[in-house]
């Protein structure tokens, strides 16, 4: 063996009723006791938030109507989710983490350049989730009337972080268990925060949206398509893991798609009614989500209101530092895995404590980085399908793990791939944080030539229909998959005949 763990000794056991010890290496086929419906509780879970109203508000501001809205949101987020269950096959397949399963593709060297994107993707996403569920908390204190000071935000902090990080820590079998008990917490919660604010739809005013253009679709189509599945997709097959390995690939990606989609369609669906209805609200959504959806509600509820929101943003954050910290490990780093990820709940609870107490402009570009990390992350997605669609056995435990073993130190054709379709790609998308991450304004440097969009220095923004559809995110899936659907189509046979 040649990497940081045989899959094929010394094995820590995993303990159901304590913490996680099992860390990248291949889970034992006495642990893959799952079902492929347990898989509807952490996604459901994660994805059951009030947060998901909001994005009707995002949707619409491409400018387009409720109908082509309402399409572009079944569309996005159930073909997201699908995705996500073809990248989960490769977990039962494989029974390790996603970032360790993909090493058949990229080699097991090579790996680590898709794993640093993934890490610094999670890691980042995840913090990002922390910092609204403590401004959340300090708007809905200061609609209540009580303090929303700097105190508010400390407890809050101290609590969020301690709940995401201890989870996190425990590991794969309390997190199943917790998931599934805060899916019907949230998941009541948030069926009663759509009874009480029934009365603020005026059918009238939705009916009324103009409709937008193709493109207009397009870039409202990329955006809920990263927001929802693809911004899973790199962590999909670390909860698929503990599935035995006869379980039919079409169940996981099934159970996978209904839990991860249900919940945010029907969210997003019924937040374009409320967009649709008033403009001053869905301006103030695009401000403050969570805040400003609160202002709809009775006092009474804001409390309640406040506690769903909060857990389903720490139900998210939990799934992603976990993983962070799986993919810390295959990138080399030789500590345990609830070290690891303790590690990255550090890193969050300080990224927290710097954006909410010191830092004056640091959300947007913040958000602008994480959105870059898109399009490179979208290209491996588009390279580990097309790796999963071609194979046709399960993966060879031990060659994951040595890099002179079948799957090789580098796969040169997919590290190519990547690198051409992140390159292509960036020159296809835009900075939507132009005034305030300048530094970032280097993308979209394909429009112009192409005769796509202008760039208006000195408005700052771009011009045209197809700058902000984001084609670029699309465009490195697809290209991904094309070019390794065909050029590894031998490759992978030759790995699987065993003569690579």
């Amino acid at each position: 063996m040649s990497d940081t763990t045989s899959p094929s000794s010394g094995l820590e056991k995993t303990r159901r009723l304590g913490v996680e010890t099992t860390g990248i290496e291949i889970i034992e086929e006495s642990e893959r006791t799952a079902q492929p419906k347990d898989l509807f509780w952490p996604w459901f879970a994660a994805n059951v938030s009030v947060f998901g109203i909001s994005y009707g508000s995002f949707v619409l501001g491409f400018g387009i109507s409720f109908w082509q809205a309402a399409i572009v949101t079944v569309v996005g987020i159930v073909v997201s989710f699908a995705l996500c269950g073809i990248i989960a096959i490769a977990g039962k397949r494989g029974s390790a983490p996603t970032m360790i399963l993909s090493r058949a593709a990229f080699g097991v060297d090579g790996q680590k350049v898709p794993g640093v994107v993934s890490w610094l993707v999670s890691i980042g996403w995840e913090t990002f989730l922390a910092i609204l569920a403590v401004l959340a908390t300090a708007t809905i204190f200061d609609q209540l009337g009580w303090s929303g000071g700097t105190t508010t935000k400390v407890v809050a902090t101290v609590v969020v972080a301690l709940m995401i990080v201890t989870a996190s820590v425990a590991g794969y079998h309390i997190i199943m268990r917790m998931q599934s008990v805060l899916t019907w917490i949230t998941g009541i919660a948030t069926i009663v925060y759509v009874t009480l604010t029934l009365d603020e739809i005026d059918w009238t005013a939705v009916s009324d949206l103009p409709s937008g253009s193709t493109q207009q679709m397009v870039g409202a189509l990329v955006m809920v398509m990263t927001g929802f599945g693809l911004g899973w997709i790199n962590i999909a097959a670390d909860w698929s893991r503990y599935q035995h390995r006869d379980a039919r690939g079409a169940a996981i990606v099934g159970w996978n798609t209904v839990g991860g989609a249900v919940a945010p369609v029907l969210l997003v669906l019924f937040g374009l009614l409320l967009a649709g209805s008033s403009e001053d609200l869905s301006a103030g959504i695009v401000a403050d989500p969570i805040g400003t959806l609160g202002t709809l509600l009775p006092t009474w509820f804001l409390v309640p209101f406040l506690l769903t929101a909060i857990l389903a943003l720490v139900s998210g954050a939990v799934l992603g530092i976990y993983s962070s910290g799986l993919t810390l490990l295959s990138l080399g780093v030789r500590i345990p895995r609830p070290a690891a990820a303790l590690l990255d709940g550090i890193i969050l609870t300080l990224g927290t404590i710097y954006v909410v107490f010191f830092a004056t402009s640091f959300l947007e570009p913040f958000q602008s980085f994480l959105i870059t990390l898109g399009v490179p992350l979208a290209a491996w997605a588009g390279i580990m399908i097309a790796d999963i669609a071609l194979r046709r056995r399960d993966y060879d435990d031990e060659a994951l793990f040595d890099r002179s073993g079948r799957y090789g130190a580098f796969d040169w054709v997919s590290i190519g791939t990547m690198v051409l379709a992140s390159v292509l790609g960036w020159g296809l998308v835009v900075n939507n944080f132009a005034t305030s991450a300048t530094w970032n304004n280097w993308q979209g440097y394909l429009l112009e030539p192409l005769g796509l969009g202008t760039w208006m220095e000195a408005d700052g923004y771009w011009d045209g229909n197809w700058p902000y559809a984001n084609l670029g995110v699309l465009l490195a899936l697809v290209l991904g998959f094309a070019v390794t659907y065909v050029a590894r189509r031998r490759t992978v046979q030759r790995q699987e005949s065993g003569t690579a």
